[in-house]
């Protein structure tokens, strides 16, 4: 091994961990159908019927382990105040104790995996190398598709001593001893006692987001839980938008989305650059551009189908990983949301029996597929430019049934950023625990954000600074408003592109708007809502403001900022200014 620094830490981690052998994986399509036939043969994994589904396998993971444990998440930075009120802290050496002793002989009877893999395109500024150190094969063969693996992030690395270092083990998968910690001033994660993706696919939530947004902070760009669309208007111009969601809000749908078919006779299309996550730099002529980090999908799959996203159910075609679905007799599988009946009969998720008259979901609600991004028929030629693409408009948006209308444009940089730092959002199956309730969830990073989230909110007021007038302009939508009687206003997935087609004509300095206390809505004309067979009440409520209840909005925003005391100046103003701007409103 010419890297002398890695080969160190590789051999410090086997002193520890003590596997019965050290395989060094070079992301080959040997390597993995070894390592799928392995666990066919040990049961971990069922092959699906090659025929409907060519490469594809089946997993189940641990009933106990099945999302994200944001309780059991840590950022371990020297002062517990970088890591701020919403992230778990603990003291970086008290954790290593911690860790230390439970990775301590955890993969004897076991092979110790070395998994090299870059984020970002070979070649670009945004390119990061990092390594996962793992006994579990089922995470090799999901980073094999997930990221850029093996030779060519050795190729990348050399013999520099710089790269984000990952050690997981499965461990015993008992919840007690479940850690997902992160190291900032080292570089470093250390995962125990979990297989789920979030938590075991390093590169993923924990390199992409919360190490990489440190990493953006000190070098001047911005790592965001985002997708990127690439949007092309009749005149054959395209735009660049970014865009933040919490999970399961509809984010991979969007990244996908297919244009009404008058929207396409128009001459409009949509393409995906990434669904998940972007990483944003300052490019030559002083705009941002955006790469997306990752190789593959790591999709919510209840709720997908070929009337919702036929992208996605196309991406998946083959050669992919579903993991907690249900699977049917013939080795094929099915989800809640899936086109066609319920089958008759299948094996849940749990492998149990499970019939349409069962009272429990046959595929876990935050199941997924794992799949190749190259595979997705929308995906943008320009998804893989080392350069990265230039971002015209960002857009915030949550899971709202009321107060917030279907979009409005902030006003500026600085109300931009306020916009996202007050996002609020209706839990979903992703995280555990607390499904339906309201939460903050600033630009979506609340479980993302590897330091401080009022040092992050500076850091964005700083971004806008540098940027000045080339900075995107920002906008938050709300896909999720309800009417009096519980009904969905707006019909959401394709339809989508309406409100798409207006912040693009506003990125060109045309669409109509008016002003409002929380910032400039589209008229009902503009978004073409004559088109959609709504209702007059409807498209009133859509796009309403209701002054009392942004009222009580702005007071508990009040309340929430309370808890920082690094809360930017810039953040409480604009709090300030639409507390003034609603007391003398006479809407």
């Amino acid at each position: 091994m010419a890297n002398q620094t890695l080969q160190a830490w590789v051999d410090e981690v086997a002193a520890l961990t003590t596997p019965d052998s050290i395989h060094w994986c070079d992301g080959s399509e040997e390597e993995i159908l070894q390592l799928n036939e392995q666990m066919v043969a040990d049961g971990s994994l069922i092959r699906l019927d090659q025929e409907k589904h060519p490469g594809c396998y089946y997993a189940r993971s641990d009933v106990n382990d099945v999302a994200r444990v944001e309780d059991r998440t840590f950022i371990c930075s020297t002062k517990e105040i970088d890591a701020g009120p919403t992230n778990n802290w603990m003291c970086p050496v008290e954790m290593h104790e911690r860790l230390e002793r439970l990775f301590a002989g955890c993969m004897t009877g076991r092979t110790m995996y070395v998994i090299p893999y870059l984020m970002g395109v070979p070649g670009s500024p945004m390119a990061k190398v990092g390594f996962e150190i793992t006994d579990s094969p089922y995470v090799v063969v999901n980073m094999r598709i997930m990221t850029r693996m093996g030779k060519i992030a050795l190729d990348e690395l050399g013999d520099s001593p710089h790269f984000v270092k990952g050690v997981h083990s499965k461990g015993q998968l008992k919840p007690e001893e479940r850690y997902i910690s992160h190291f900032p001033d080292e570089n470093l994660i250390m995962s125990f006692s979990s297989n789920y993706g979030g938590n075991a696919l390093l590169g993923k939530k924990c390199f992409a987001l919360r190490l990489a947004s440190v990493l953006a902070r000190d070098e001047g760009w911005l790592a965001e839980h985002m997708l990127i669309l690439g949007i092309t208007d009749p005149d054959g111009n395209k735009t660049f938008v970014a865009a933040a969601f919490p999970s399961a809000c509809g984010k991979t749908n969007l990244a996908m989305l297919i244009p009404p078919e008058a929207y396409q006779q128009q001459g409009w299309k949509v393409e995906t650059i990434g669904d998940d996550i972007a990483w944003l730099k300052f490019g030559a002529d002083g705009r941002l551009y955006a790469v997306n980090p990752e190789f593959g999908f790591f999709g919510v799959a209840p709720g997908t189908s070929m009337s919702t996203n036929p992208n996605a159910m196309a991406s998946m075609r083959k050669d992919t990983i579903f993991t907690n679905v249900a699977l049917k007799p013939d080795n094929t599988i099915w989800w809640e949301g899936m086109d066609g009946d319920p089958p008759a009969q299948v094996t849940d998720w749990k492998g149990n029996p499970w019939t349409p008259e069962s009272e429990t979901p046959a595929a876990h609600p935050n199941s997924r597929f794992t799949a190749p991004a190259g595979q997705c028929p929308c995906i943008s030629p320009e998804w893989d430019k080392p350069e990265g693409v230039p971002i015209s408009a960002i857009i915030f948006g949550g899971r709202r049934s009321t107060t917030m209308p279907l979009v409005y444009e902030a006003t500026s940089w600085q109300h931009g950023t306020y916009l996202g730092a007050t996002m609020t959002s209706e839990k979903t199956a992703a995280a555990v625990g607390g499904l339906g309730q309201l939460r903050h969830d600033p630009m979506a990073m609340l479980p993302f954000c590897g330091y401080n989230m009022g040092d992050y909110w500076q850091h964005w007021l700083n971004m806008g600074e540098k940027g000045g007038d080339q900075m995107p302009r920002i906008y938050h939508v709300n896909w999720f408003r309800k009417g009096a009687e519980g009904e969905w206003l707006w019909p959401g997935f394709g339809e989508n592109m309406h409100v798409l087609a207006w912040i693009v004509d506003r990125c060109k300095g045309e669409g109509e708007a008016v002003e409002s206390p929380i910032g400039n809505l589209p008229t009902p004309a503009a978004l073409h809502m004559d088109e959609l067979n709504l209702t007059p009440s409807a498209q009133e409520e859509l796009l309403c403001v209701r002054v009392d209840e942004w009222k009580a909005e702005a007071k508990e925003r009040d309340a929430y900022f309370k808890q920082f005391d690094r809360l930017p100046a810039g953040i409480k103003e604009e709090n300030e200014r639409l507390k003034e701007r609603l007391s003398t409103c006479r809407v």
